[in-house]
């Protein structure tokens, strides 16, 4: 694991915990150019990204850009994976957040509080394990699910449609299949 300041380590952290990844706002403190330096040098090591900020959702903004435009900073794959958030959960997040402001473009208004929020997953829990296994190409039934995470099979359709396709927004489709039973896949954007 890369090594990382105590600031680097709060900024990644919140950004994990934020819909979308936002590592902004930035910890109290961190203002002018102390903020400059260490997002400077988190964008160089690719811990951070400077995207469009999507002022409809009011997104807090890290800079200006002159044309009435402005930037935001979101967490990397590669900064989660700095602090162990799992990069397979982060990469399936990291694509929803970029499709999303594209097919919301061409709309007059959002609102914030519209779609699911976005979180991240901390790799080794259960529900990265259930992510994995959906991503799988042969998907996998509730019987497996239940097999690999211990729960019983009301929770494991739970937290698909609850968690998964709720709280992450993630899309999965479900197959019914002689041999297996339901078979739960999660599509690939």
């Amino acid at each position: 694991m890369p090594k990382l300041t105590d600031t680097q380590t709060i900024i990644l952290t919140r950004a994990a915990s934020r819909p979308g990844n936002l590592a902004m706002p930035l910890p109290d403190g961190l203002a002018g150019a102390a903020a400059k330096m260490t997002v400077t040098k988190m964008i160089e090591r690719g811990w951070l990204e400077e995207v469009d900020a999507n002022l409809r959702r009011h997104e807090p903004l890290w800079r200006e850009t002159g044309d009435g435009h402005g930037t935001t900073l979101i967490a990397t794959e590669a900064g989660l994976d700095a602090i162990g958030i799992d990069p397979v959960v982060a990469s399936t997040v990291s694509t929803i957040r970029k499709a999303r402001p594209a097919a919301k473009s061409t709309e007059v208004a959002a609102d914030a509080s519209e779609g699911p929020k976005l979180v991240s997953i901390r790799q080794g829990t259960k529900q990265a394990m259930l992510i994995e296994m959906l991503q799988r190409p042969e998907g996998a039934s509730i019987t497996e699910i239940v097999e690999a995470t211990s729960w019983q099979a009301h929770t494991a359709r739970g937290a698909i449609s609850g968690a998964l396709k709720k709280k992450l927004g993630l899309t999965i489709t479900s197959e019914k299949h002689p041999e297996r039973g339901t078979v739960y896949k999660l599509d690939a954007a």
